[in-house]
Order: structure tokens, then sequence, then C-alpha cells
């Protein structure tokens, strides 16, 4: 069986995805066989395995960074928020229903025996198990229900190291009372504590260190300077969303920030690339003259369109893609895109018999079925129209998740695609309207720009309608780029981490 070590945090967005993703390459590197393990996480971006299994992307990252395939198995429990005060409950990479927070507090105890079958699972086939966290161990008011902290730790037999984020201020505050909050048994798992996003010089804070130590009797295995690292991150916490335009961006692009937005992660290989600027915007105001707009996809469609319908933003863009901005959407945007949404089992709005028109710039129909979809796919263009006719014939991978069925035109498909196991069978897939100026494209493929030369494709395109050379943006591998990423972060977390002293933790267990 694999030796175990877990991160927690002190509270939400102190860096535990990231620690985590870092120790696994590191380990991965040292020439361990490593896997990562969240038994509950709570997020909108998620992931498609080759089996077919939904889980989150946090743990897809930290797959990757180990150099592994991403497996359910990792990620046993996935909930995605549907309300302020409701998820849909995903269990071994199934949904198996929608509950409010009081009803699934009461049935996670329920889902023990499906954490601990997975984790031993995943542990009888790898040297080391890295476990993260969520939120704070010191939740005082949840302890009793606790699967993915203490608990966790205990069900693992996994020693702690605890992340505070000294960024926000008050971290030996947070540390202590975190520790303190805590059973003599629970603090007793505590082995390490971990500051992280430190600026400056470490030698002015050794003397809080010391006294945090002295107060605690837990040693702090290393201070983390604030990392420059490009790794995808959680979705509720992202700076990605709040970034302004790039000052001298060559291309503007602009991303609506709908409600319940999933899988932003979409862009990201569009925004790696030198010149362009990928912001998120909420209003008419913020939306400004873009040279493309994306529509991402969502838990709620049929909701989310409601919501650009009554703040101006559905209007704002059938203004600008009749002046010619190119208009893109994936999954839920691509739903939004078409003439009509249909409901009946109220499995999307929560509403059975919900109706309601689309924005109409694509020929598409969708109805909203009682099952999920949630398969990888593989495929290529087949002939593009307008803008982005250089797409014609490129390949593709990537993953739906989705309980619409859209209905299109195949004359007008986007698209030929297929499972990714299943090798000949595709399909007409995706739907685009091309006229003129007029250049709209929908799919329902998370994950489309990251195949190589896609992401580049559509840039080029964007700069050469406005008289720009291609030249004038730097082409990168997206894979190549998120590996360089992984070590860059390694190297940190070598540098400035005790590895040693974690590797001693490690081995020693609690």
């Amino acid at each position: 069986m694999a030796k175990a070590i877990m991160v927690q945090g002190t509270m939400s967005n102190a860096g535990k995805s990231l620690v985590t993703a870092g120790l696994c390459r590191v380990l991965h590197q040292a020439g361990y066989k490593v896997a990562p393990f969240k038994s509950q996480n709570m997020a909108l971006n998620s992931f498609i395995t080759v089996q077919g299994a939904e889980m989150g992307r946090a743990q897809v990252v930290q797959a990757e960074a180990a150099g592994i395939e991403p497996d359910v198995r990792m990620n046993p429990i996935l909930l995605k928020p549907t309300s302020d005060s409701g998820s849909q409950v995903i269990v071994n990479g199934k949904a198996i229903g929608t509950m409010p927070a009081v009803e699934y507090y009461r049935y996670k105890k329920n889902l023990v025996p499906d954490i601990q079958k997975a984790f031993d699972s995943l542990s009888a086939e790898n040297d080391v198990i890295v476990i993260e966290g969520a939120g704070s161990p010191a939740e005082i008011n949840l302890k009793d229900q606790d699967i993915v902290n203490m608990g966790m730790a205990r069900m693992a037999k996994a020693p702690v190291l605890l992340v505070a984020d000294i960024d926000r201020g008050g971290v030996f505050a947070s540390v202590y009372g975190t520790v303190m909050l805590l059973d003599p048994e629970e603090r007793a798992m505590i082995k390490g504590i971990i500051i992280n996003k430190f600026r400056g010089d470490v030698r002015i804070l050794q003397p809080g260190l010391d006294m945090l130590e002295a107060k605690t009797g837990i040693p702090v295995v290393g201070v983390l300077p604030m990392l420059h690292v490009d790794i995808e991150d959680e979705d509720s916490l992202s700076d990605r969303l709040t970034k302004e335009k790039l000052k001298n961006a060559l291309v503007d692009i602009a991303v609506i920030q709908v409600p319940r937005m999933s899988n932003y992660t979409d862009f990201n290989a569009l925004e790696i690339l030198d010149g362009v600027s990928v912001r998120y915007v909420r209003t008419v105001e913020e939306l400004g003259s873009p040279d493309m707009i994306l529509l991402p996809g969502t838990k709620n469609t049929i909701d989310d369109l409601k919501w650009m319908r009554q703040n101006g933003i559905e209007a704002a863009i059938l203004h600008k893609a009749a002046s010619g901005t190119v208009v893109f959407g994936i999954c839920g945007g691509y739903q939004m895109l078409g003439q009509s949404l249909s409901d009946p089992y109220g499995y999307d709005s929560g509403h059975k018999g919900s109706v309601i028109a689309g924005m109409g710039l694509l020929d598409s129909k969708t109805d909203f079925v009682d099952t999920k979809r949630t398969i990888q796919m593989k495929g290529r263009f087949g002939k593009v129209e307008g803008l982005f006719h250089g797409l014609s014939g490129k390949e593709f991978y990537g993953y739906e998740i989705h309980s619409g069925v859209t209905s299109v035109d195949p004359a007008h498909a986007l698209t030929e695609a297929g499972p990714i196991n299943e090798a000949g069978e595709t399909s007409a897939e995706g739907s685009q309207t091309v006229r003129d100026k007029f250049s709209v494209y929908g799919t329902y493929m998370h994950g489309i720009f990251d195949a190589e030369g896609v992401a580049a494709t559509v840039v080029e395109a964007l700069l050469a309608k406005k008289g720009l050379s291609p030249e004038d943006v730097k082409v990168i591998d997206y894979q190549a780029y998120k590996e360089q990423q992984y070590d860059l972060l390694a190297d940190s977390i070598r540098e400035n981490l005790d590895m040693d002293k974690v590797k001693e933790i490690l081995e020693r267990g609690i």
C-alpha cells in the first residue's frame, strides 16, 4: 500500500491545490509512482476521463503533474453548484441527483465507503498518494460530518501539512487559530506548516516563524514565494476572472462571465499566446468592442441566458455579431446561440416544461433530457466557412459534458467527431452560420482550442481581419507549455520547502 501525505489549508484559496500539484511533480521527478486524491471537490470546472467519468479539474491538473492519466478514483465525489444552496452530486463520475445543502450534509456519511474504496484502490497501485483537503479543517460547525479534511486524514492515516496564505494578512493568527480549534488527536496529525504567497525577505519573517513553532509545537517546513506559474486553478476564486485587458494587446477576446459559468479553462490555450488578451466580462460596459466574443459552458443554460437577456448583454452580442464581431459558443454557450431551448423534464432550469427562445444566431435547437452525456471525443473540423476557414481539416480532441440534445442541419456542422476509444465512429457535430461579415460558431467540445495549431489559427484569423501579420503572435504548443509550468512549480517547491523534512514526515506517517 502507498504512503500518504495530506495538504490542508487554513482557508479556501490558501494554495492547497497548487502545493499538492507541486508535491506530485517533485515526487514524480524523484522516481516515485504518485497519484493525487481529493475525496470531495466542489467546482464547476470538471473533466471527463477516457471511461466517461466526470471529475474535478484540480485533480486532473495534479495527475498531469504526476505524469499519469486522470482517473475518477482521484476525486470520487464532485459537487457542482446549481444554486446558492444546492448542488448536483456526482459519485464515482456519475450524477446521482441534485440535493439542497442540508440534505447533502445529512447524506454524505453514506459516501464514506465509496471514498475508502477509491482511496484503497489507488493506494494499491502507487508508492505515494498526495491528498488535498478542502476549505479549512477548523470549520467547527461541520467537523462531526467531515469527510474531506481530518476525517479523510484519519481514513488514510495521513500526516498533514497545513498551508496558510500570508498575502491576505493575519497568517500567524490563522495558523494558530486553526491548530487550536482542532481536537488534540487532530492537532497531533499536523506535522508541518507551509507559509504560502510570501513577498519579501524571509529573514524578516523568521522571528514570527520561530514563535509560531514554539506556540504550536509544529515545524515550519517552508515559505513559498508568490509563485508566477500559469497552472489551472479552482473556478470560484480564480484571478483569471478579474484580469483587465492587456495593454497593447493585438487581439482582444471577451468571455461572457455568466453566473453559473463552467469550464472556462477551455480558453487557457488562447490566453497564453503573446499579444492576446482574454478577459471576463459581466456588463455591456465591460464588453466594449472585442475582436471575438466567447460564450462559455454553464451549469444552467436557460437561467444564464435569461440573465444575459435581462442585463442587456444578449442585445449587445446580437448587435456586434451583425456588425462583424466573431461569436463562438462552447457547450451551454453553443446551446444559447440556437433557435430554441426546451426543458421538458426541468433538468436544466428546474421547471418542467420550460421553453425559451435562443439567441437565434445558429440554426440549431436544443432539448434537455434527463441523462447527462459524459464522453471523451476526437475529430476534425469539417469545411469551416468564413473567418475561421483555416481550421478546416484540423484535428482536435476534447470531451462533452451536457444534458442537452442539439439538432442541426449536417450541412451547417462545424466538426466531425466520435468517441476517443472507438476508431472510425464519427458524426456531424456543432454548427456555424456565416454570411457576409457574420461569423458565428458553436460546439459541445470542451478543450477544442487545446490541440496543436487550433488556437494559433483562430488568433491568426483575427489578426488578419485587422490587417496584422500572424508573425506578431508567438505560437506556443499548449501541452508543452503546461509541462514547462509544472517543472517551474516543482523547482520552486524544491527550492523553498525542506523536502528532506517532507519526505521524513511522509515516511513516518502518523
